[in-house]
């Protein structure tokens, strides 16, 4: 099974994260211009690691996913608040026949899930619902078929890629299961790129809303 995870500035963290994979599992560290050595920290920890030059999550995501070998594929972040332990679960029920398997975050201690970050992802959930997806979450963890996740044609490169990937899975009639999943602290020294400030969560909110507007 592959793991996609993409990365800037992780090097902190990624110890703990590879170190959490699964038995049978392998990292596709995509690096998206990291200025702290992680790329080459992952490589020292076996990962196999892509490097995406343009900037952007959705960016940083497609190249992990063109480079996948694996039938199914999984995603996570690479700061280390994901359990990565979780991933047997999502990647279980795409054997039974979900065709996108993916997590709701469940905050494992107060003050991990910053109140900004949790009211957008709120208020995003409610617009999926609106439009027949039964989730609770943009899917920060996720499984799924390889093929069939090229198929679908994703094309957004920055945040809005896990929004639009939710929708076209809706719209091609995809069998969407979620899942409780652990959401705890990031790893000390990294910094997350969409909850770890206002201005982060307002460039979220926005590449949100152009994909929400298409």
């Amino acid at each position: 099974m592959d793991v996609v995870l993409p990365c800037l500035d992780e090097a902190g963290a990624l110890p703990g994260v590879l170190a959490g994979l699964p038995p049978g599992y392998r990292a596709i560290v995509v690096d998206n211009g990291s200025a702290d050595g992680s790329p080459e920290v992952a490589a020292s920890l076996g990962a196999k690691v892509v490097h995406e030059p343009r900037r952007g999550y959705g960016a940083a995501v497609h190249a992990g996913l063109e480079a996948a070998t694996a039938d199914i594929v999984c995603f996570a972040d690479a700061d280390g608040s994901l359990d990565l332990g979780d991933l047997p679960r999502l990647v279980a029920e795409v054997g039974r026949g979900a065709d996108l398997a993916v997590g709701r975050r469940v905050p494992t201690g107060p003050g991990v899930w910053p109140w900004h970050a949790r009211a957008g992802n709120v208020v995003l959930a409610l617009l999926l619902r609106t439009r027949g997806l039964p989730v609770r979450d943009i899917a920060p963890l996720r499984a799924a078929d390889r093929r069939a996740l090229l198929g679908l044609d994703v094309t957004d490169r920055a945040f809005g890629y896990p929004l639009e990937l939710l929708i076209k899975a809706r719209r091609a009639g995809w069998q969407v299961r979620e899942f409780d999943v652990r959401y705890g602290e990031r790893a000390k020294g990294t910094k997350s790129k969409v909850s770890g400030s206002v201005r982060g969560t307002l460039r979220a909110v926005r590449d949100f809303g152009r994909v929400l507007a298409r």
